[in-house]
C-alpha cells in the first residue's frame, strides 16, 4: 500500500493562552497543500515492496531499524540524510500505538522524506496520520475517522487534521477540529522554503506571549482575502523573526511579488503567498 502524505498550511495562528498541562490553546485554520508530499509505503510480513529498489537506486544505503520484537522494520530515505532514530519516527510510533491496543501483523514501513523538516508544514504529522490509516487497513481494523483522529492526537497536536485532510478550523492544541467552508477558488497558493533554516516548535514557543486577538479568527477569515494582510496574523512570526532575522525579509519579498496575502506557516520556517489567479 502506497500513499503520498501531503503537508498543510495555516491560515492565521493565534496563541490564546497557556494551559495547566503546559500546552497552549490556539486557533487556526488548516489547509491541505498537495504540491509538497512524502511517499509512504507499508506492507505486511514478507510482502513485496514496490518502492525499495527505487529508493536504493536514488539514495544508496537507507536508514533502517527493526523493533526489538522483530515485528516492525522501517526504512527512511532523505536527500539530506536521516539524523533521527527511525524507530522514533512518527510512522513507527503510529504502529506501536495501534499495536498497544490491537494484535497487528508484522509490517515494513518505507518512507521517502521529501517534505522539509522544521518548516512548519507538518510533514511528520502527515506521515503519522497516513500511517495510522494504512496500518489499520492492513491490520484489518475497522476504525472510524473519529477513532483514528483520537489516536493521531496522541502522536502530535496537528496530526489529527491529516486524518480528515480537508480545510478544518483547529482549536485546543490544534486537535479539536471543525469543518470550515472557504471559497478560495479565485486564488492560487505557492510555498517558499528558505534554505538552511529549520525552526523547532520549542524555539517558536519560547518567548511567545499568549493573548486574545482583537478580532476572532473566524471573523477575519469571513472578510475578503484582500483585508487579511492587515488582520490575519501568525503569532509565531514575532518570536521566530527575532531569532532568525533572515526570515522577516522573505515575507516582504512575497508581497513585492504580488501576493494579496503572505505569512509564515505554523511555527516556520516556510512561507506561503496567496495570489489572484
Amino acid at each position: 500500500m502506497i500513499t503520498y502524505p501531503n503537508v498543510k498550511l495555516n491560515l492565521g495562528l493565534n496563541v490564546l493562552r497557556k494551559r495547566p498541562d503546559g500546552f497552549h490553546d490556539l486557533e487556526t485554520v488548516f489547509l491541505p497543500y498537495p504540491d509538497i508530499h512524502d511517499v509512504l509505503e507499508i506492507v505486511t510480513g514478507e510482502d513485496y515492496s514496490r518502492t525499495l529498489m527505487g529508493l536504493q537506486e536514488r539514495y544508496g544505503a537507507l536508514e533502517q531499524a527493526i523493533s526489538p520484537d522483530g515485528k516492525l522494520m522501517i526504512s527512511i530515505a532523505r536527500a539530506l540524510g536521516v539524523d533521527w532514530d527511525p524507530l522514533k519516527d512518527l510512522t513507527a510510533k503510529a504502529y506501536f500505538l495501534l499495536a498497544g491496543d490491537y494484535d497487528l501483523p508484522p509490517m515494513k514501513i518505507f518512507l521517502e522524506k521529501l517534505s522539509p523538516v522544521g518548516a512548519g508544514l507538518g510533514g511528520g504529522s502527515a506521515d503519522a496520520a497516513f500511517a495510522l490509516r494504512m496500518i489499520a487497513q492492513l491490520g484489518g481494523l475497522t476504525l472510524s475517522d473519529e477513532e483514528l483522529a483520537a489516536y493521531a492526537a496522541r502522536l502530535g497536536s496537528d496530526c489529527a487534521f491529516f486524518i480528515y485532510n480537508r480545510p478544518m478550523f483547529g482549536s485546543g492544541r490544534g486537535e479539536i477540529l471543525e469543518p470550515v467552508n472557504l471559497d478560495l477558488s479565485a486564488y492560487e497558493f505557492k510555498v517558499y522554503i528558505p534554505e538552511g533554516v529549520s525552526v523547532s516548535t520549542a524555539d517558536a514557543y519560547r518567548g511567545i506571549v499568549p493573548q486574545l486577538p482583537e478580532k476572532p479568527l473566524r471573523e477575519v477569515l469571513s472578510q475578503p482575502v484582500e483585508t487579511w494582510k492587515a488582520e490575519l496574523k501568525n503569532d509565531f512570526e514575532q518570536t521566530v523573526f527575532a531569532k532568525y532575522p533572515s526570515l522577516a525579509p522573505v515575507k516582504e519579498m512575497l508581497y513585492n511579488q504580488g501576493a494579496v496575502y503572505a505569512a509564515m506557516s505554523g511555527s516556520g520556517s516556510a512561507f506561503f503567498q496567496i495570489k489572484k489567479k
